[in-house]
């Protein structure tokens, strides 16, 4: 198993053991990795088809382009055969972003949207009040006034760690909504328009002048654990993290506020994501691979966490009938409500101000979009957050790289 280290896999891995493999024989080895490390393994081992891993840690935006290329086993016939796992309770949304020709190639772990989290008793000591969709000038006007509200706060996180997935995603989103895009509809590339160069500008100078320390570090865990040490008093990022931070044992449970993703020129900006199980094409335990995806994505998997761990702890996001159980519900009250809107919000063929040449939110899915992301922000993070560098400069060099991918689809 190759996996990402967020919050819910750790849980995962504590669970197995007694829960899994206690009751089926089947042993499982993990890999856990930084999100950054782990895709450039899953990337290599899929594309090698080395069998080194039966099961890995993808998402909707690498599923559809793997299974192009023949990397992924088929589990249509798994999820239709196993009666007990119920495809029909996954949310639509993440079955058909899964699904490539009619056939399933993953399940997923969990799903999420983004939503802006905020300490509510630091904003009110302020006289802050956040509208349910505030807009980003609001959001960076509550983040000067809550700078420094207690000793070693800042106003805001926001990733700045280099990667499609990492700084990528977030700055994605904002550039939406700010009515910029990486592409037009005709693949010609628009780095150099004025709403993405403001988009980008604006997020650097938020986190310059009012985020984290060492911005260029700060992926979800790094940010995560700083909203909860009150290292800073806002964090925009995934629906996930919400079910750490009103965790039994989380500092601040019941010390933050949800409210939709910051916007600008659209209504919405969460984007769409489920962290998801994949098998390898290679697998030569394709059967067991099934019975641990079967396992860690069911309702029972989330009943285990639940019982066991904490009730908003449980992987969501995924599955209808969650947001039914009575126990889930009253231990996610602080957060379900806004993470259901955003899921629902969510739009991944329209996600900004302009058609797109395909889907996608805080992504373009394209193969390319994994190397010439993780270049692009490392430059961004390396230059331009560090301020020794200048917007202009780096879209104007971005522009070219990016131009030369949209001309090999025109």
């Amino acid at each position: 198993m190759l996996m990402v280290n967020n919050p819910q896999m750790i849980d995962l891995q504590k669970l197995t053991e007694a829960n899994f493999t206690a009751k089926t024989g089947i042993k499982v080895n993990y890999t856990v990795l930084p999100e950054g490390d782990m895709r450039d393994k899953a990337s290599l081992e899929f594309k090698n088809q080395s069998g080194q891993y039966d099961v890995a840690t993808l998402s909707n935006f690498e599923i559809p382009i793997y299974a192009g290329n023949d990397w992924m086993a088929d589990l249509t016939e798994y999820a239709k055969n196993d009666a007990g796992f119920n495809q029909a309770d996954i949310f639509p949304a993440f079955t058909n972003s899964l699904t490539v020709d009619g056939k399933l190639y993953g399940e997923p772990f969990y799903g999420e949207s983004s939503f802006l989290m905020y300490r509510k008793d630091v904003l009110q000591s302020k006289g802050i009040t956040l509208k349910d969709t505030p807009t980003w000038d609001e959001v960076a006007d509550a983040a000067a006034k809550v700078d420094g509200a207690q000793p070693g706060m800042k106003g805001i996180c926001l990733r700045g760690k280099p990667g499609w997935g990492d700084f990528g995603a977030p700055l994605t989103t904002v550039i939406n909504t700010f009515g910029g895009t990486w592409w037009d509809k005709d693949w010609n590339a628009q780095v150099t328009a004025q709403p993405f160069k403001d988009a980008v500008n604006f997020y650097v100078n938020l986190v310059k002048q009012h985020g984290e320390v060492s911005p260029d570090q700060a992926s979800f865990p790094e940010c995560l654990n700083a909203l909860q040490q009150g290292k800073v008093a806002m964090w925009y990022d995934a629906t996930s993290a919400a079910g750490s931070l009103e965790a039994s044992d989380s500092p601040v449970k019941g010390k933050i506020g949800y409210v939709q993703a910051p916007v600008k020129e659209t209504k919405a900006s969460g984007w769409l994501y489920a962290w998801s199980w994949a098998i390898e094409k290679a697998s030569k335990n394709q059967d067991a691979a099934w019975q641990f995806i079967s396992w860690a994505s069911s309702s029972a998997y989330e009943n285990e966490v639940g019982t066991q761990l904490d009730w908003a702890r449980v992987p969501a996001g995924k599955r209808t009938s969650l947001y039914s159980n009575p126990k889930y519900t009253a231990a996610a009250e602080a957060f379900a409500p806004a993470t259901l809107t955003a899921l629902k919000n969510a739009d991944p063929t329209n996600p900004g101000t302009q058609p797109r040449p395909t889907v996608g939110i805080q992504f373009v899915d394209i193969p390319e979009f994994t190397d010439f992301g993780n270049k692009v922000t490392g430059t961004l993070a390396a230059n331009v957050l560090a301020g020794n560098g200048s917007v202009d400069d780096w879209a104007n060099d971005t522009q070219s790289q990016a131009q030369a991918i949209g001309d090999t689809y025109k």
